[in-house]
């Protein structure tokens, strides 16, 4: 299904600074009541997920999300934050073994209206499982075993949140607001992230999981290059007050100013189409999980989201693909397009085939072609 993703039933509020990081709050005038999220700790052992019988999924999990909702739509209070304490943990490394991304709560063996899913690594898996089973076709210039057995191991780097330079810090010292339920994340202006949840009272549980998500390299490096930002500076027109309700006024035109600038900042994300999936149903909502066009000359997100019957954005969470993550997603469009034709591919690239060839294996690819 094809669709943008838009800011709807939201808005944005002045930014802040610290260092190369700017924060941008992100607001809902009313909170939505029947779908609550909280967080589960894992800490920071590497973890296993079992897709199915045959695929698995290994990183580092350090927390996953449970979803709860009321079917009718009547507000519920959240479930409260689990986390192992230090005497819990045992000594050596452990790992987390969990089955499927997204999976249904259970007590005393009955489905509960709550679903447990891993943030970011929902919409990931959708990236890494891109056209995963490999050529569906045979055609002469791929190895058998691509052939046969698919694109496996498909591996992508991600560095994390602790790597940003000044985002710990950022997200401890700046200030969150009343209606605050998410936040438009840029490390030297660029836009790393986007994360927004259903209720102000679970974002400030929340917050602070940013540090424990992981960044593109892009994002990496320029928190690495730039380690302060510009002051915004948005004067008022003192010749057009002369009162409080003149104030009011000027100070309205700032923010509308400031929240187009920020939208400006953001068109990367939304407003770009994009290709949505559903995982889940959660009651009267669903979660998505989408994946760009793999443009190569522009910003490239991949994300999950969770719509209301209204199409407004309940909860969101986006990362931002590197170069070459998107090269790897655009080469292997391409050629599943034009169903895994070398020569098709590469002239609907205005490329030689030699040159396609030389392109996937600069971009990791080169595994499943043939050797000789």
């Amino acid at each position: 299904m094809r669709a943008t993703i838009e800011l709807r039933g939201l808005s944005v509020a002045p930014s802040q600074i610290w260092r190369g990081v700017r924060l941008v709050p992100v607001v809902r005038d009313e909170p939505i009541t029947d779908l609550r999220l909280d967080p589960i700790c894992y800490g920071d052992g590497p973890s296993v997920v079992a897709l199915d019988e045959r695929t698995t999924y290994s990183t580092f999990i350090p927390h996953a999300f449970v979803a709860s909702w009321s079917p009718a739509g009547e507000p519920m209070a959240a479930l409260g934050t689990q986390a192992g304490g230090k005497r819990s943990r045992p000594a050596k490394f452990p790992v987390q073994h969990h089955h499927r991304m997204v999976k249904r709560v259970r007590e005393r063996g009955s489905a509960t209206n709550s679903l447990r899913f891993l943030p970011l690594h929902t919409a990931f898996e959708g990236y890494l499982a891109l056209h995963f089973a490999g050529p569906d076709v045979v055609r002469p210039g791929y190895d058998w075993a691509a052939l046969s057995q698919g694109l496996s191991p498909r591996i992508e780097i991600a560095p994390p949140g602790e790597w940003i330079e000044g985002l710990e810090d950022a997200l401890r010292v700046f200030e969150i607001l009343e209606r605050q339920v998410g936040v438009l994340l840029f490390v030297a202006d660029a836009l790393a992230a986007a994360f927004v949840i259903p209720h102000p009272d679970d974002y400030r549980r929340l917050h602070r999981t940013l540090v424990g998500d992981f960044y593109g390299e892009l994002i990496w490096r320029y928190a690495c290059m730039y380690d302060s930002l510009p002051p915004t500076i948005s004067p008022i027109n003192a010749e057009q007050v002369t009162n409080i309700a003149d104030l009011g006024r000027e100070l309205a035109r700032i923010r509308a100013r400031w929240a187009e600038h920020l939208h400006g900042m953001a068109a990367g994300l939304f407003g770009q189409e994009v290709t949505i999936e559903r995982v889940y149903r959660l009651g009267r909502h669903e979660l998505h999980r989408f994946l760009p066009d793999f443009n190569q000359l522009d910003e490239n997100h991949i994300g999950e989201l969770i719509r209301t019957p209204n199409d407004d954005i309940a909860y969101l969470k986006t990362f931002r693909l590197s170069a070459a993550q998107i090269r790897r997603g655009y080469l292997l469009s391409t050629l599943a397009r034009h169903e895994w034709d070398l020569e098709g591919s590469a002239a609907a690239m205005n490329i030689t085939q030699r040159e396609l060839l030389i392109r996937l294996h600069r971009a990791e690819l080169g595994g499943m072609l043939a050797r000789g």
